[in-house]
């Protein structure tokens, strides 16, 4: 009979004993998910700061700046960012004293009609940041960073702020900063960084016919609807919708004005069943119409019954129902863009979009864009 060891049964046991005290005081959680890799981290951090940490490497031109900016700004900023028929304008308000005092004294005094970007801007990586973020409007992040650093180059020369042949650098970036009209003009409101006051953690929990407060402010009938219908202009993305400002603000609920989200699907072949009377009902092709318009940006720039930046889609369709071949030409328009029809605001063309997309897209309009 073999001999057994005694200390050998007391160590294991005390391993035993050891392991199953540590399983217990391990958390359910911290099994689940996984460290996010260096390239993950590297596609999310992607902010600048106001002392440009974070800012990428990189240069560009006002040259450069001005051709990117004719392409892709122009529609809807103005060749020189003074438009003010889509958004307000960037540039304008200030003046070669502004840059050396470093507030733009128009913003005290008045005297402009409306404050641009620039009568603002008080850190020139806000506005870097902004654009390589945000812009432009219908394909945002899509700038590479020498872009990004031409566009910024030509607002600023736009406001004289460096010379026609300046090139905007992360190692000038700073420089620059001290040129800026309204540098010195920055706001700090001290409700939003003071954190000395009592977190509200009192409040009673409600989960069933909680108490709402009532909204303090509202604009007045009769410039609800002033640019149009507000529910019919957001883009197709995400839960928040404007209110229907169609209808008088005592008649629409809190929270239940919302335009129809679901993607309305349309029967292409029914558009067509004079030229197409023999087709086979059970090989329908269904296009999910408003599905393919929010997807390639349509709706950032035209609402369905309203304009936003361009026409909506039931003003083109009235505009053309009578019109012989309209189809056709829709086809054409979206395919190859245009201006000049609607205004001096260009429509960029729409090569992205598959030819059979295209094509559902011009029936529907023909067919009443509902």
């Amino acid at each position: 009979m073999q001999k057994i060891d005694f200390k050998i049964i007391l160590l294991l046991s005390l391993l035993t004993l050891h392991t199953t005290s540590a399983l217990a005081q391990e958390k359910p959680w911290q099994h689940i998910g996984r460290k996010a890799t260096p390239a993950e981290v590297k596609a999310w951090d992607i902010d600048v700061r106001g002392d440009f940490k974070g800012l990428p490497r990189g240069k560009g031109s006002v040259a450069q700046g001005e051709q990117i900016w004719e392409a892709k700004c122009a529609s809807c900023h103005g060749s020189f960012g003074e438009l003010n028929e889509v958004f307000p304008p960037l540039v304008g308000g200030t003046t070669a004293e502004d840059m050396k005092t470093g507030i733009v004294a128009a913003n005290a005094k008045g005297g402009v009609a409306q404050k641009t970007t620039m009568m603002k801007l008080a850190k020139l990586s806000t506005l870097w940041d902004y654009i390589n973020r945000a812009m432009p409007w219908t394909d945002p992040k899509s700038l590479q960073p020498d872009e990004v650093y031409s566009v910024v180059a030509y607002i600023l020369n736009l406001s004289a702020v460096v010379p026609t042949d300046f090139t905007l650098s992360n190692e000038n970036i700073a420089q620059v900063q001290d040129k800026l009209p309204n540098r010195n003009g920055l706001v700090r409101f001290d409700g939003l960084w003071n954190t000395k006051g009592k977190p509200d953690v009192k409040n009673l929990p409600c989960m069933n016919a909680c108490p709402v407060e009532q909204i303090s402010s509202s604009l007045p009938d009769f410039a609800r609807n002033a640019h149009g219908n507000l529910a019919e202009q957001n883009r197709v993305i995400g839960a928040v919708r404007g209110a229907d400002t169609s209808k008088s603000a005592s008649t629409v609920a809190i929270g239940s004005a919302t335009t129809k989200t679901a993607s309305a699907a349309i029967n292409v072949s029914s558009l067509h069943s004079e030229n197409n009377a023999t087709q086979n009902n059970d090989s329908v092709t269904v296009v999910e119409i408003k599905s393919v318009l929010s997807k390639n940006s349509c709706t950032a720039c035209h609402g369905l019954k309203s304009k936003v930046v361009g026409p909506g889609f039931n003003a083109i369709a009235a505009k053309y129902k009578t019109e012989s071949d309209s189809e056709n030409y829709l086809i054409k328009k979206i395919k190859a863009g245009g201006s000049g029809v609607w205004g001096a605001i260009p429509m960029p063309p729409q090569g992205q979009l598959k030819d059979a997309d295209v094509k559902a897209i011009a029936a529907w309009i023909v067919a009443g864009a509902r």
